[in-house]
Formats: C-alpha cells, structure tokens, sequence
C-alpha cells in the first residue's frame, strides 16, 4: 500500500506534526503532496485541540522543490490544467502563511524551491548546520512566482532579488542572515531547541497567537486575495510553458546544460 505524500501525527499537547513524505525524491512535491496540505491544513486550523504545526521532511532532506517530471506535465498540459498545476503551489504556500496557529520547520539536507518557500511561510524556521539552500527555479527556466511574495516578506526585496535571480545554493548561516531561517543547530542539538521554543510558545493564548499572527500579515499587506493569487500562477504556468521552460525541465531531466548555458 502506497504512503500519503504527508504524515501527519499530534501529541498529547496538541503539536501536529507534518512529515513530507517522498524521500526518494528529496520530498519533492507533486500534485498530490500539494492537495494533501491545501486540504489538511483548514482542517488544523478549525480544530480547537490543535496548538502548532511543525513541518519536517523525512529521509536525507527537507525539501528539494518540485518534482521535475510533475512540473514538465504540466508545462505540456492544456492551459487550464496547466494554470491549475500552479495554483496549487500557490495556494499551499498562502495557506500555510496564513495558518492562524503557530508553525514551526525542522530543516535539514536539501531545501531548494517550494522549500524555501515553506521556510518563509512558518513563524519559526530551525535549520541544522548540515542544510543547504537554493532558490533554484530559473536554472531550470522556470521562474518562483507562487512563492515570491513570501521571499520578500521573509527575506527583504534585496536578498531575495539576490538569490531568486542567481539560483546560487548557500549555506545556513546565510540563511540565517538574511532572514531565511531564525537559527542554525548541530543535528543533535536542534530538536532539543525545537521543544524550548514550542514550550515558551504553549505559555500563550491561542486566541491571542491566532489574532496576531492575523494582525502582521493584514496591516502589512500580505494575505493574498485570490486575484493575486491567480495572478501569480499565472506567471509561474506561463513560463514553465515557454521555450526556455521546456528547455530547462528536458535539459534538468537529460542531466545535461540548458542551451542558454555557457
């Protein structure tokens, strides 16, 4: 029998774990990984017993991105198919921004792509000194729209032109220092933190958490109406679907050099 794409288990304190669950492939995301958080995550956010959220990958990583061959269906895929493949990414990542309870993410090995992206959707992000970071989406000829305004709140319009641009993998500590990630620990010590701030945050009223974390994002203008939504799956399908997109995703699965490459 095939696991879902995303394990979700809760303690007796009322913390959900949600473990990304395709380690063969780095936890890439898919269709499926996407829809099980689109609808799981209301269902959290409802459910009064519930006190947080923490995100982790099983396997060797946290996550790598998207699923290559996920992403190349649907740049061949009629435009409504394709809009809709892009809308779900967008759509996870403004769910879990705008999830009213606290979240955390335990990242460790690889967090390219939609990984970064969930690193700058929770409140609290934790990466192990072994963790390795890329917004890597234009070396495929894809471009991170679904993602980009999450960037820009979590990393400032600076650092996220910087890497979004370049595609350049970096370390956690960079990380750290751009706003990435909060803070960095040895493997062995990072779960040991992870329970230090989870107990100072289960000292505050969820009422009072949920109607803040609403507060920061409303006055500062980043929930996303669902125009803004569309609008950036728009983007993201339309250059997935192009020449330079279609070029990269065969160039990424071929493990060869795109033809805009030197």
């Amino acid at each position: 029998m095939t696991e879902p794409p995303v394990l979700m288990s809760r303690d007796a304190r009322g913390i959900v774990t949600a473990t990304l669950n395709r380690p063969a492939l780095g936890n890439a995301y898919n269709g499926e990984m996407l829809e099980a958080l689109i609808d799981g995550l209301p269902q959290l956010a409802e459910d009064p017993l519930v006190r947080g959220l923490v995100i982790r990958g099983a396997g060797k990583h946290f996550q790598a991105g998207a699923d290559i061959n996920w992403l190349s269906e649907a740049a061949a895929a009629p435009p409504e198919q394709a809009f809709a493949a892009s809308m779900l990414t967008t759509r996870a990542m403004q769910r879990l921004n705008e999830f009213p309870k606290p979240s955390f993410a335990v990242i460790h090995g690889a967090c390219f792509g939609g990984g970064t992206g969930i690193a700058c959707c929770v409140d609290v992000a934790l990466a192990t000194t072994a963790a390795s970071f890329g917004i890597s989406e234009v070396r495929v000829g894809v471009a991170p729209t679904p993602i980009s305004t999450h960037m820009v709140h979590a990393m400032g319009l600076r650092h996220a032109r910087r890497y979004a641009i370049t595609g350049e993998r970096f370390g956690p500590e960079e990380a750290m220092r751009i706003g990435l990630v909060h803070e960095v620990h040895a493997p062995e010590a990072i779960e040991a933190r992870l329970e230090e701030i989870i107990g100072a945050m289960l000292l505050s009223s969820p009422a009072g958490i949920a109607t803040t974390k609403t507060s920061l994002l409303e006055s500062n203008g980043l929930m996303l109406s669902e125009h803004q939504m569309a609008a950036l799956a728009h983007e993201s399908w339309m250059q997935r679907a192009g020449a330079e997109g279609r070029e990269g995703l065969a160039a990424f699965r071929e493990k060869r050099k795109p033809r805009w490459a030197p």
